[in-house]
C-alpha cells in the first residue's frame, strides 16, 4: 500500500492541475468598474489593521497576562478609535503559535523562548476582547515558514526539529516543502484547531509560498512524481509546485467551511502578479474559481508616483481579473512607508496619499482596504498621513 501512496498523490496533483488550468465559461464572475464614491456603503467597509508579531512581542516586559492585555487592549481601542473595525493578527508567524496548541509550540513572543508556555491564552483574549469593542478578527498565519534566520532557537517540540523531513533549509531559513502531504496535513491541523477553538471571523495567509526557484528544493519528490506517470505524461516543475500550493489552499478552504461557514478564508500577495507567480502563487485561479479562497487582498504597497509601478497601475491590474461571485478583493496599503524615503522619495511629495488611495479603491467599487500595519497608526512620522486618512472614514 505504502508504494501505492505516491502515485495517488501524483493522480491528485494531475487532478489539481486540471481543476486549475480548466476554463468554466458559465462561472459568476464580477468586475470593479469606477462608480461614485458616494454609492460605497462606508458602514460596511472593511478596513483591516495587520497586526505583526513584532507589535505583540512581550520583550521588555514582565510577561503577564495584565501586560499582554494592556498591550493588546491598546492596539484594538486605538484602531477602533481610528474607525478600524477588523485586526489580522498574526497569531502563527514561525511554525508556532500564539494560542495554546497541540500541533505547534508556544510562540517565544509571547513567552520569551519557543515551547515555553504562559498561564494565559494570549488569542483567547484577542478574541474576546475584539468581539467587546464591536470588532472583527482574523487569524493571520505564515504556513510554510519555519524560521528565516538562526537567531530564532526552534523548540524539541517544532514539528520540523520532530521531523526535518518536512522542510528545507534556505539561506539561514527553512520553510515547510509544499509537496509533501504531510505537511499540508499538518498545516490543516493547525488551522482546524483555531477555528475549532477559537472565536476568530477569519483565516489569513502571508505572502510566503516556495520560497525559491532552485530546483533542488524539492528535486526528490519530483523526480518520484515524474517516475510514477512517466517522463512524457509529466508536467513542468512550475506547474507542479503551482498545483502543490493549490492542493493546500483549496483543502484549507474545503476544511474551514466544512466547519464552519461564517470563517472567512483569504490570502495577501504580493502586489506585483508577476512576483506571486514566481513563488508558485495562482492568483488567477484563487479570484476566478470559486472553493480557494473567500478573498484576496493583494499588498499595494506602493505610492501614487511610484516610478517602478504606481498604486494606480497596480490597481488596475488587480481590478481587470474577472472574480468568481465568491470572492471578495480588498487592498493592502502601505502606512509603514509614509514619512519615509520609500519608493524614491515619492512618500515625500505628499501628506494625503493613503487618503487618495483609498479614495481610488472606493472608485473602483472595492467594498474594503487593509492598512500595513498597527505601528504605523501611531507613530509621528505617520502622523499627518493617517490623521487625513482617518477624516475620510466616517
Amino acid at each position: 500500500m505504502k508504494k501505492k501512496i505516491p502515485f495517488l498523490l501524483s493522480i491528485a496533483l494531475l487532478i489539481a492541475v486540471i481543476t486549475v488550468t480548466s476554463v468554466n465559461s458559465n462561472k459568476p464572475t464580477k468586475t470593479h468598474k469606477s462608480v461614485k464614491t458616494s454609492s460605497i456603503r462606508i458602514n460596511t467597509e472593511t478596513r483591516g489593521i495587520w497586526v505583526s508579531y513584532i507589535e505583540l512581542d512581550m520583550n521588555n516586559t514582565n510577561r503577564s497576562y495584565t501586560s499582554f492585555k494592556t498591550r493588546f487592549k491598546n492596539i484594538a481601542d486605538s484602531s477602533k478609535k481610528k474607525k478600524f473595525n477588523t485586526l489580522i493578527v498574526q497569531v502563527r508567524p514561525y511554525s508556532d503559535a500564539l494560542y495554546n496548541s497541540k500541533v505547534y509550540p508556544f510562540s517565544h513572543i509571547i513567552s520569551g523562548t519557543q515551547g515555553k508556555k504562559t498561564s494565559y491564552d494570549p488569542l483567547k483574549y484577542m478574541c474576546a476582547y475584539a468581539h467587546k469593542i464591536g470588532m472583527k478578527i482574523h487569524a493571520w498565519i505564515n504556513p510554510y515558514r519555519v524560521r528565516s534566520s538562526k537567531e530564532l532557537k526552534l523548540s524539541r517540540n517544532n514539528p520540523y526539529i520532530k521531523d526535518k523531513s518536512l522542510g528545507v533549509e534556505v539561506g539561514d531559513g527553512i520553510y515547510f516543502n509544499p509537496a509533501l502531504q504531510k505537511v499540508r496535513k499538518l498545516i490543516e491541523s493547525g488551522i482546524k484547531e483555531i477555528i475549532n477553538n477559537y472565536d476568530v471571523d477569519g483565516i489569513q495567509f502571508d505572502d510566503y509560498f516556495y520560497p525559491t526557484t532552485d530546483e533542488n528544493f524539492d528535486k526528490a519528490q519530483y523526480e518520484e512524481y515524474k517516475n510514477n506517470v512517466g517522463e512524457n505524461n509529466a508536467i513542468s516543475l512550475k506547474d507542479w509546485r503551482i498545483a502543490n500550493v493549490n492542493m493546500l489552499i483549496a483543502e484549507c478552504h474545503t476544511l474551514i467551511h466544512k466547519n464552519n461557514k461564517n470563517i472567512q478564508f483569504g490570502i495577501s500577495p504580493q502586489g506585483n502578479i508577476q512576483n506571486d507567480y514566481e513563488m508558485c502563487a495562482d492568483i488567477y485561479s484563487w479570484c476566478t474559481k470559486s472553493g480557494y479562497i473567500d478573498y484576496i487582498c493583494p499588498q499595494l504597497y506602493y505610492s501614487l508616483k511610484n516610478p517602478a509601478l504606481t498604486f494606480k497601475d497596480a490597481l488596475k491590474k488587480w481590478t481587470e481579473i474577472e472574480y468568481h461571485d465568491n470572492v471578495e478583493l480588498y487592498i493592502g496599503i502601505a502606512g509603514y512607508k509614509t514619512g519615509t524615503d520609500a519608493d524614491e522619495g515619492t512618500w515625500n511629495n505628499s501628506e494625503t496619499i493613503l487618503k487618495e488611495e483609498v479614495e481610488l479603491i472606493r472608485k473602483k467599487n472595492i467594498n474594503g482596504f487593509m492598512f500595513y500595519s498597527y505601528s504605523n497608526l501611531e507613530n509621528n512620522k505617520s502622523y499627518k498621513e493617517v490623521s487625513n486618512l482617518v477624516k475620510i472614514l466616517d
